[in-house]
């Protein structure tokens, strides 16, 4: 028992210096392991020793390094307060020299402010002046000048009080005249130019090609409007570019150089043509009841004019033609001249009751196109709004431009409706006059050939 004590306490003093090199040699015997515990131990004293001098020096490093801390933290106290006592001597200079820069500036200082108001409100005007496209780095001068009647450190020269008003003068002369100047133009695709512009005052700008420009007063640039106005304003500004002198009709936008409220107004109205798509299949629909309408109307008054014509012809002449209706009703009379009275007006009345139907042909259905197309237009109208209450359910009615545009549209088909039903009416009341006219022609004629037919009669 004893000696599994002394082994057990042997292992763990083994395990305890487990890190010294004569431990980690193999034991043959006790004696030898308590041998090598013994230099393990003597080891470590040697070891703690080095370990406690470094300790030592450490302490006294530490030591030396605080006084020297100590030393340069009364320097720098030493030199704030001298940095602190200057600074307080300067704030008494400063102050005694902006007295002195107010007592000899004088009335100036007025004058001053009287011109960096005059100047900030030049540069709030330059910055959407088409003379900038024209002139540019006014700007960066009338912010100089801001600068300098703004602060203290300068004064602005003579010739920079005179080129304000200059700038004043300028723009007030440019705005009057029609001049033309080379800039670089951007394109819609993003490409730029350089390109021959003119300047119509401080309105609109265009190209050479007679294109609107846009101003762009973050970049001082001119791009080329995506959309152009319809109409003849195209043509005016393509013969103002075109012209060297003389007067041109031109539409100037008094509004802003950049696309001004009258200018947006026109690009963003729709032409007839997008109008007529705004209808949809719907407008598509009247639009070809329409032109059917039309050519058809077109077509009965040729024929019937060229009918009532022929039938003028046969008037002055004593033999019946077939080639028009009057000379075939006639014609039934040469061919029976003997024929009893009441069945000479019925073979009269069946040949004009012949004549009838091609002389009206195509009057019913003008007249109802004429009832239908009003219809078909209050049918997109009613389709239309139900989409554009849809909308506003979905989305809401947040923005009202949106929803004036779609009912907008939806009534589109409302005008196409009325556009084709008012022509149709007058075409059918003028073609249906024309028939009626020969058609009143036939019955006066057959009623004159039965009384002279029943005279005759009568006569023998």
């Amino acid at each position: 028992m004893k000696m599994s004590l002394i082994k057990s306490a042997v292992v763990a003093s083994v395990l305890a210096i487990a890190s010294s090199t004569v431990m980690a040699q193999d034991a043959r015997s006790l004696d030898q392991l308590l041998n090598f515990v013994k230099q393990g131990q003597a080891t470590e004293a040697k070891e703690n020793k080095a370990r406690e001098a470094r300790f030592k020096n450490a302490k006294n490093r530490q030591a030396q390094l605080l006084a020297e801390a100590k030393v340069m933290r009364k320097n720098e106290e030493d030199r704030s307060a001298r940095l602190e006592n200057t600074f307080e001597q300067n704030e008494l200079k400063v102050a005694e020299k902006q007295r002195q820069l107010k007592e000899r500036l004088g009335t100036l200082t007025e004058l001053f402010g009287h011109l960096t108001s005059t100047a900030g409100d030049l540069r709030s005007s330059f910055g959407n002046s088409l003379i900038s496209a024209q002139y540019p780095g006014r700007d960066e001068f009338l912010d100089e000048l801001i600068a300098k009647m703004s602060g203290a450190e300068q004064l602005p020269s003579i010739e920079e009080i005179e080129r304000l008003w200059f700038e004043i003068q300028r723009e007030m002369t440019e705005s009057g005249k029609v001049v033309s100047f080379t800039a670089e133009v951007a394109k819609p695709g993003g490409e730029k130019e350089s390109r021959t512009v003119v300047r119509v005052g401080t309105f609109n700008v265009i190209s050479d090609e007679g294109r609107y420009l846009q101003y762009i007063a973050e970049t001082n640039t001119l791009a080329e409007l995506a959309r152009q106005p319809s109409g003849a304003y195209i043509g005016w500004a393509s013969d103002l570019a075109g012209s060297t002198s003389g007067k041109v009709p031109f539409g100037a936008d008094p509004t802003g150089p950049s696309g001004g409220s009258f200018l947006a107004a026109l690009i963003n109205s729709p032409t007839i043509e997008e109008r007529w798509h705004q209808g949809g299949n719907v407008g598509y629909a009247i639009t070809a009841v329409g032109a059917l309408a039309f050519l058809l109307a077109i077509w009965r008054l040729i024929v019937l004019a060229a009918m009532s014509s022929k039938v003028s012809a046969q008037l002055k002449s004593d033999k019946a033609n077939t080639n028009n209706p009057l000379g075939r009703v006639l014609m039934v009379h040469e061919q029976n001249p003997t024929m009893d009275t009441e069945t000479l007006e019925l073979k009269l009345s069946e040949a004009v009751m012949k004549e009838v139907p091609k002389i009206e042909f195509g009057l019913n259905l003008l007249k109802i196109i004429a009832a239908v197309a009003p219809l078909m237009g209050l049918l997109g109208t009613v389709t239309g709004m139900i989409i554009t209450f849809q909308a506003i359910t979905i989305f809401g009615a947040g923005d009202p431009k949106a929803m004036a545009g779609g009912i907008s549209g939806a009534l589109v088909t409302t005008v196409l409706g009325l556009l084709v039903a008012i022509p149709t009416v007058l075409l059918h009341t003028v073609t249906n006059g024309q028939a009626k006219k020969v058609i009143h022609v036939l019955d006066e004629q057959s009623t004159g050939i039965i009384a002279e037919h029943t005279e005759a009669q009568l006569g023998k």
